[in-house]
């Protein structure tokens, strides 16, 4: 029974994953471009470059590489900070005159703020099969598996677990240069004004 219960818990957190960090956004960017907002067009040109470390995350746990597991997690994290942390952003969608699209966006970043934030926290005792040597076998582990095997059946059939893992490690290490340097340059030099970004 609780094998059944994690099982719904953690399909249901890829289903939203898949609403709120794919199709949502993915809505809102075509809108924003037709309607020419600027000011959502940065934010959610911010948010697909920091989302992209959960798929990159998939990509390493089709292999069991289990950075995966901190890398989905970490993603959430940066999601959240992501979609807040701009002043110039934030003053400029709270200034946008009522719009359906502004009350979209602005209940997708609430939606997305309250996702993110449960699902790292829920996520916390996962953190472990980053380390279990197990995590291939063991029940807790696999069952995060699961969604990124079918997702690599759905569009990778023909593909390796070892080439789709070089493609995650190869995203993840471009993903942390630019972290770092953003961290380390444009940070310091901008703060939170996200200008060109």
């Amino acid at each position: 029974m609780e094998d059944t219960l994690l099982k719904a818990l953690v399909w249901t957190n890829y289903k939203l994953f898949v609403v709120l960090c794919l199709i949502v956004p993915l809505i809102l960017s075509i809108w924003s471009l037709t309607a020419k907002i600027q000011s959502i067009q940065r934010l959610l040109l911010i948010f697909w470059r920091v989302a992209s470390l959960m798929a990159i995350a998939i990509y390493l746990l089709i292999p069991v590489w289990q950075i995966g597991y901190l890398a989905w997690f970490l993603g959430h994290i940066l999601v959240v900070i992501s979609l807040w942390f701009w002043v110039d952003i934030n003053d400029e969608i709270r200034d946008l005159p009522k719009s359906p699209l502004r009350l979209t966006l602005r209940s997708w970043r609430w939606a997305m703020t309250f996702y993110g934030t449960i699902s790292s926290i829920a996520f916390i005792p996962v953190l472990r099969c980053t380390f279990s040597p197990d995590a291939k076998v063991e029940t807790f582990c696999r069952v995060w598996l699961e969604a990124p095997w079918q997702y690599k059946s759905i569009f990778h059939a023909n593909s390796t677990p070892g080439f789709l893992g070089f493609l995650g490690i190869t995203g993840l290490v471009i993903y942390f240069i630019y972290l770092f340097y953003f961290l380390t340059f444009r940070l310091i030099k901008q703060g939170r004004i996200a200008l060109e970004q």
